[in-house]
This record gives structure tokens, C-alpha cells and sequence, in this order.
């Protein structure tokens, strides 16, 4: 891992009702270079395309990376970095004692997560943040080009 370079990944998910049709989309940048990657699911949630965006953006980066990933979801943002450790030690439950929603996709994104260094940056979305834009427009592309 070389210690002076960051990936920088947006990443964005839409929903057209929620549930309803849904697409996620990511940007990610590295020394120069972008690569873009959307997808669509025909039913699901804004939550899930948010969370998706994130695992299939790190599932491309192979080696151990050094990243920043931005995402104007603060559920993605306080799961990963706050809840999950307080899920895991009560075996996958909320605080109310209910099921995780999402557990599976959870697992995957701590999984990938911990592969890597990760700093998690809430981005205010629609407010003009180019990447966060970006993502936006791939996660509705997903929607639109399915």
C-alpha cells in the first residue's frame, strides 16, 4: 500500500418510489483517472442502491488502498462507521432488539470494508459537490438505461 496515494470514491443510490425501481452509481478517482460504474434493480430501496453503491465500488479496487469515500447517505456513513460494531456484538440486532434490515449486504460491506484504510465522509447531496453530482446522475442513469 503506497501511503501517499487515496482513492477517492462518490457514491450515490435513487429510488423511483421506495420501494420501486432503483439505481446506484459510484466515481471513482485515482492519480488522474475516473472510472464510473452504475446498476439498477427492478424492486428495492433507496437504503439498499446506497449500500450498493459502496460494496461495488470496492469490490473493484483489488489491492489494499488507502481510501476516502464519500457518500451523501448518513445511514451508510453512521452504519459502517458507528452502528455495525454495536450490531455485531448483539448478534445482528438493533438496539430495540429488532433485526438488522439490510444484514446481508451489511456483512459484505464490512467485509470488503476491512480489507482496506477507510475514511467515511458524509457530503451534503444536491448541494453542487461535483463527484457527489456525479454519483447522482450514474445512480439515475442505473434507473433510467435498465
Amino acid at each position: 500500500m503506497n501511503s501517499n496515494k487515496i482513492i477517492n470514491i462518490y457514491t450515490d443510490g435513487a429510488c423511483k418510489g421506495n420501494p420501486g425501481p432503483g439505481g446506484w452509481g459510484a466515481l471513482l478517482e485515482y492519480e488522474g483517472y475516473t472510472k464510473e460504474i452504475k446498476g439498477f434493480s427492478p424492486l428495492t430501496t433507496n437504503n439498499i442502491m446506497e449500500l450498493k453503491a459502496v460494496i461495488e465500488a470496492l469490490k473493484i479496487i483489488k489491492y489494499r488502498s488507502k481510501i476516502i469515500i464519500m457518500t451523501d447517505s448518513k445511514y451508510v456513513k453512521n452504519g459502517i462507521s458507528d452502528w455495525i460494531n454495536n450490531w455485531k456484538a448483539k448478534g445482528w440486532k438493533t438496539a430495540n432488539k429488532k433485526p438488522v434490515k439490510n444484514k446481508e449486504l451489511w456483512k459484505e460491506l464490512d467485509n470488503l470494508s476491512s480489507r482496506h484504510e477507510i475514511e467515511w465522509k458524509w457530503v451534503k447531496g444536491h448541494a453542487g459537490h461535483p463527484g457527489n453530482e456525479k454519483a447522482d446522475q450514474l445512480a439515475n442513469e442505473g434507473i433510467e438505461n435498465a
